[in-house]
């Protein structure tokens, strides 16, 4: 498969502190990939790097042919990645689908255009019915759905899911899982993920790239990641796979 992301040797410094050590990977064209590790160890760096947040110190990203280091975040949205964000916050006040128009209303200037996009957006995140609500009266595992239907809706090739799972029981795991499964099969979204809740990684990832102290320790099939001695020992603990 043709890579659609490709960072390349990418370092993010803070002062003193080297929150990305020269990370390097490449996510497949409608592939779904996760990045995994310890609390601490640069994976929103990463991300904020991706979408536009932060310009790395060293090392390049490409995205579908292109450099998109240093673009801004609304360039780099515009250019087919979209996000979600670890803290949750849509428009407390605005209805549910009046959050999803926002983000559709990036590529179509008509309201009724956007509106006929975010429902479509709706439906598949199983939030229609809850669209007259307000966002600030829904529950975590449907304010998890709409972070994601906000950023669905800006119509991205890539979708960037910062611990879309976390907090959630593990039937609402499932769920998410499900949704996103779907996603990925029929229209052929592209996901790279931040997650921590190892059920749902081993049930969508492909491919896992694993973060430590900044640096990359491991990448390969999922199966085999775990079972890795340095990523057993800095993240899973050795009963992860018994």
């Amino acid at each position: 498969m043709t890579a659609l992301l490709k960072v390349d040797a990418v370092s993010k410094r803070f002062r003193g502190l080297l929150a990305v050590d020269r990370v390097s990977f490449e996510v497949p064209e409608g592939s779904i990939f996760a990045v995994i590790g310890p609390n601490g160890a640069g994976k929103t760096t990463l991300f904020n790097m991706i979408a536009g947040v932060f310009a790395p110190n060293d090392g390049a990203i490409s995205f579908n042919g292109e450099r998109i280091d240093g673009l801004t975040p609304d360039k780099v949205c515009r250019r087919g990645i979209g996000r979600t964000f670890q803290l949750v916050r849509p428009f407390p006040a605005l209805s549910v689908e009046d959050n999803v128009i926002i983000g559709a209303l990036l590529h179509r200037p008509h309201v009724e255009t956007a509106r006929e996009r975010a429902h479509e957006v709706l439906r598949r995140l199983d939030l229609y019915d809850k669209r007259a609500q307000r966002a600030s009266g829904l529950t975590l595992p449907d304010r998890k759905r709409l972070e994601v239907a906000r950023a669905l809706a800006t119509d991205p090739k890539l979708l960037l899911l910062d611990e879309v799972m976390a907090g959630l029981r593990p039937t609402e795991t499932d769920r998410m899982v499900a949704i996103l499964t779907s996603l990925n099969r029929d229209t052929g979204l592209t996901i790279l993920l931040i997650e921590h809740v190892m059920r749902a990684v081993m049930a969508l990832a492909s491919r896992i790239l694993v973060l430590h102290h900044g640096a990359a320790i491991a990448e390969g099939a999922p199966e085999a990641v775990v079972r890795e001695p340095a990523v057993i020992s800095s993240y899973l603990g050795a009963e992860a796979i018994t």
